[in-house]
């Protein structure tokens, strides 16, 4: 990669332009600048997530997460280079295989909420799809490789099943969604439990 920073306001980018990584300069607009920041973002949202208490093995796999958020990013910043790897996105997958394994099947949506990490993980989850999003979009006009893509989908469905994890740290649970379906589901049992 190019030279590491030595001068942080170098007011270049005061015409609305902002350099990558291989000394090209491109419209703060454009696609790359889009999907870099979003991963920039999505890396400051899990530094925050990182604030809260934690297992320690959600601590670690999510600060080896940070670390290879900044390679992706590395990676848009330098077209046609390579740095995230595949041994990241079998990191992910075996996370997604030990945590969704002792989390209780879904019977209805959950909404974004109960404990405070476990709203800040899906607050990261969020700003993940938004992220491959637009990276997304940045394929369909640039040459991309799929593992950028590929990382934040896998990435997005991790947070969702840690933010499950966290919810049940301390005994508790997910907030479902109150659909109808399950308010009938729940009047029904009601019924049936207090017929005699």
């Amino acid at each position: 990669m190019g030279n590491r920073l030595t001068q942080i306001a170098t007011r270049t980018g005061d015409d609305g332009t902002t350099g990558l990584g291989d000394n090209t300069r491109v419209s703060k607009h454009s696609g790359r600048p889009h999907a870099m920041g979003d991963v920039d973002e999505l890396n400051s949202h899990i530094g925050l997530l990182l604030c809260e208490r934690l297992p320690p093995d959600v601590r670690t796999l999510l600060g080896d997460v940070q670390h290879q958020l900044f390679n992706l990013g590395g990676e848009l910043s330098i077209p046609g280079f390579e740095l995230l790897k595949d041994e990241a996105l079998a990191q992910l997958d075996a996370a997604l295989a030990h945590y969704n394994a002792a989390l209780p099947r879904l019977q209805e949506f959950i909404l974004p909420a109960g404990t405070r990490a476990a709203a800040q993980a899906h607050v990261c989850r969020t700003v993940a799809r938004r992220a491959e999003r637009a990276v997304v979009a940045l394929g369909e006009s640039e040459a991309l490789r799929p593992a950028p893509r590929r990382y934040l989908n896998r990435l997005s469905d991790l947070l969702f099943v840690l933010s499950r994890v966290l919810n049940r740290m301390e005994g508790g649970d997910d907030v479902y969604w109150k659909s109808d379906r399950m308010a009938r589901a729940q009047e029904a049992a009601g019924d049936s439990g207090t017929s005699a």
